[in-house]
């Protein structure tokens, strides 16, 4: 409960600010007179905790989280392109226990927009973007059952709209009335149990596959996604991803969400601290739960996982 109250003060905050902060770097580019910009981010966050003859209790343990953020931007009078690659891919060890992954995400994100002059920060705009992971999921303590793998799932989102764009404020809004999404499972053994929404294998009354579960799931809908920055007071800065998606033709209103929210405090130009919160909702993706010790399959839940770390950051 106290963490889901830290997540609402979070979201709080991105809604009740208004002034956008600056980054310490701002994109270069990348020769004289070019229209390319590139703006590149790399992080390790890193947390430990050690005990020795403590007469409290605990358990050590140690954490490391590695990021990178790598933008590219080509800007030429009224078009404007704009290239994203987002990895992230955490650790946890504890005294006792197999090394647990802590994070894991590959995101790549492309923009194209055109403009009817240059006074205007609206677009017509037409994006793709590509999520998936690097390695195997669990829901520990059990490490048989991968409950996603590299590939399972993976989603892209291709679609038009219109989009604005304040360089200046840092933020950007994009609302597309048809966006194609694309859930791929290409496990099939994920596949076949019916996995992220995917068609599942069916089996005869004896067991036997009558034919395998299908691995990819096509939908078309309407997508908003808005990023927001700013600073709430000085070297305190808050960041903000929206995606919020619907399917025109199964369940209608029915809203994937996804909101990913971080709190950025900045000690000089190298060390940062960091508190995120991420939420997830997506009616295709079932939770699983370990019951009598025989894994299950459960309705879908508000996904929120919390971030809180310090360590180094380089932009170049």
């Amino acid at each position: 409960m106290k963490s889901a109250r830290n997540a609402l003060l979070l979201l709080f905050l991105i809604f009740s600010t208004n002034s956008f902060a600056q980054d310490i770097v701002s994109p270069k580019p990348l020769s004289a007179g070019s229209n390319w910009k590139g703006k590149n981010t790399v992080g390790f966050d890193f947390s430990e905790i050690a005990f020795m003859n403590w007469s409290s209790g605990g358990e050590s343990s140690i954490s490391g989280l590695l990021k990178g953020t790598f933008v590219l931007t080509y800007s030429n009078n009224n078009l404007k392109w704009v290239e994203e690659l987002v990895v992230r891919y955490g650790v946890n060890k504890q005294d006792g226990l197999e090394l647990r992954k802590t994070d894991d995400a590959l995101r790549y994100n492309s923009t194209i927009g055109y403009r009817r002059d240059s006074t205007s920060n609206w677009y017509h705009s037409a994006k793709f973007t590509f999520n998936t992971q690097f390695t195997n999921g669990y829901k520990y303590p059990n490490r048989e059952i991968a409950i996603s793998r590299l590939f399972a799932p993976a989603y892209t989102f291709l679609g038009a709209g219109a989009e604005y764009s304040n360089k200046k404020k840092d933020e950007n809004l994009y609302i597309s009335p048809v966006t194609m999404k694309n859930t791929l499972v290409l496990d099939q053994t994920l596949a076949n149990q019916g996995a992220f929404g995917v068609t599942k294998a069916a089996y005869d009354l004896e067991g036997n596959l009558i034919y395998e579960g299908k691995r990819s799931k096509t939908e078309l809908g309407f997508l908003i996604t808005s990023y927001l920055k700013k600073e709430i007071v000085k070297n305190i800065i808050i960041e903000n991803r929206l995606s919020l998606y619907s399917d025109y033709i199964n369940n209608f209103g029915n809203v994937d969400i996804d909101c990913n929210t971080q709190l950025n405090l900045v000690v000089n130009q190298y060390v940062r601290a960091n508190i995120g919160a991420h939420f997830v909702y997506d009616d295709d993706i079932k939770t699983k739960e370990e019951i009598n010790g025989v894994q299950q399959t459960l309705g879908p839940k508000l996904q929120l996982k919390q971030i809180l770390g310090i360590g180094l950051e380089y932009v170049f």
